[in-house]
């Protein structure tokens, strides 16, 4: 029984670490996007000015 319960608490512990770590690649990913994004949005504005110009 109590190997029983070691090993729940360990699965549980891991599933949970695993969780936030994809949580937080996840999050890096978005992140990452949202500023390609607007990284590609200030680019096409700067040429749209420099053509005005």
């Amino acid at each position: 029984m109590k190997k029983l319960v070691k090993t729940t608490a360990f699965l549980l512990g891991a599933t949970a670490a695993g969780l936030l770590v994809w949580r937080k690649i996840e999050a890096d990913r978005l992140e990452n996007d949202l500023w390609s994004e607007a990284e590609a949005i200030s680019a096409q504005q700067d040429a749209q000015s420099a053509s005005q110009k």
